[in-house]
């Protein structure tokens, strides 16, 4: 005897994607919602991919006038439209990895090179989001030492000397910056941004 799983109802969320979704195909105005919306899930899945912050920007930006230009094709199927977003991504950075392969006349080294992934973790992806957001809410010297430290990886004395300050000073911003975010993420999430204990 053949049992039939009972279908699954759409939560009130992703009744309220979808219509957003039917709303921007209809009124092109309205996908600056949807852009609002998943910023920060793209950004982080490209960052976590590509480590430069630049080519996260370019592609971040690619990957949303991709989705913008082939909105009236995207079928419903159940996932979030993040979904559909970070496959858009994952080929972009793939683009990239072999164009830039390309550009340094190494082509035939490409088939060695490890294929970016396409799997992503929902979950961790959400997780950077909100540690990305958690950063834009620091104080603005905080918040450079934080994007010159760890999105564009420079040492501490790279960072002291580009800002004229002491190391110490660097260093002491740095640890505020890491105490505002553990309390920010307290406050918000009860824990670590994404909800995690920790």
């Amino acid at each position: 005897m053949v049992v039939k799983q009972p279908r699954l109802k759409a939560s009130a969320k992703d009744v309220e994607e979808r219509l957003l979704v039917e709303a921007a195909k209809e009124d092109p105005s309205r996908f600056g919602e949807l852009y609002e919306k998943n910023f920060e899930r793209v950004y982080a899945f490209i960052a976590s991919r590509v480590g430069n912050r630049d080519e996260t920007q370019d592609l971040t930006s690619e990957v949303f006038h991709r989705a913008f230009a082939n909105l009236p094709r995207f079928e419903w199927r159940g996932l979030p439209f993040a979904t559909w977003l970070f496959k858009i991504a994952a080929n972009q950075v793939a683009d990239r990895f072999k164009k830039a392969a390309n550009d340094l006349f190494v082509s035939d080294i490409f088939d060695y090179l490890p294929e970016p992934s396409t799997d992503f973790n929902l979950e961790e992806i959400e997780h950077r989001a909100q540690l990305f957001r958690l950063v834009e809410r620091l104080p603005e010297d905080q918040r450079r030492v934080v994007r010159m430290r760890f999105a564009e990886e420079k040492s501490i004395r790279e960072i002291a000397k580009e800002l004229g300050r002491t190391t110490g000073a660097v260093k002491q911003l740095q640890f505020r910056a890491y105490q505002k975010l553990r309390e920010q993420a307290h406050r918000d999430f009860g824990s670590r941004p994404g909800g995690r204990n920790g």
